[in-house]
């Protein structure tokens, strides 16, 4: 059981940490997505510098980077479900400082999103409704993540009978989002955090 878990965190992180924006950006348009926009490499940035469906592309496999070990944690170490829990923290980790490019990662967003969906699937739900209200009403796709990291945690505390390590961590991982964020809330206080049409505007 301690190999098979041991695996099973090992390919946590190296699934987390496969840069999917990087790699639809250089396959589409032959650029280093770090080196536009935003710079950061997830599905945001994506969409305004390279399209809308290499932009939704990249967050859907980013989700699945999240959710696919976790449901593989669950599977294999049903026992022991403190194992999925650890496989989705270290599959997000992995994609915000991914080994693959010299741990410079993502956010987060649509790998936590991935976690979530497999481990509360209620709670990210609504938290995901939240996100979409949000970039409805002020168009900036980091109010919505924000947003969500607040909802998500709140609705994991009160809504179910979860476990307290699974509260706790959804705590945990949204104040980590909501820090790997704090260049654009500097942004928003400026304002000069970028819409997310804005980019595709430019490209039509």
């Amino acid at each position: 059981m301690t190999i098979t878990i041991t695996l099973l965190i090992l390919f946590s992180y190296l699934l987390g940490s496969v840069p999917t924006g990087y790699l639809i950006a250089k396959r589409v348009m032959h650029i280093d997505i770090r080196e536009h926009g935003s710079g950061n490499p997830g599905a945001a940035n994506v969409y305004r510098t390279v399209g809308k469906w290499p932009g939704i592309a990249t967050f859907v496999i980013d989700a699945f980077k999240g959710f696919v070990p976790v449901c593989l944690a669950r599977y294999y170490c049903p026992e022991y479900y403190w194992v999925a829990i650890v496989c989705g923290v270290i599959a997000i980790l992995g994609h915000m400082w991914t080994i693959y490019l010299k741990f410079r990662g993502g956010k987060g967003v649509a790998t936590s999103a991935g976690v979530f969906a497999a481990l509360l699937p209620i709670p990210t739900a609504i938290a995901f409704l939240s996100f979409v209200i949000c970039v409805a009403l002020w168009g900036r796709i980091s109010i919505g993540s924000i947003c969500a990291c607040v909802v998500l945690p709140l609705c994991s505390y009160f809504i179910g009978n979860h476990p307290m390590s699974v509260n706790l961590m959804v705590t945990a991982i949204g104040a980590l989002v909501i820090y790997k964020h704090v260049p654009n809330i500097k942004r928003l206080l400026a304002q000069k955090e970028l819409k997310f049409e804005d980019g595709a505007k430019k490209r039509k």
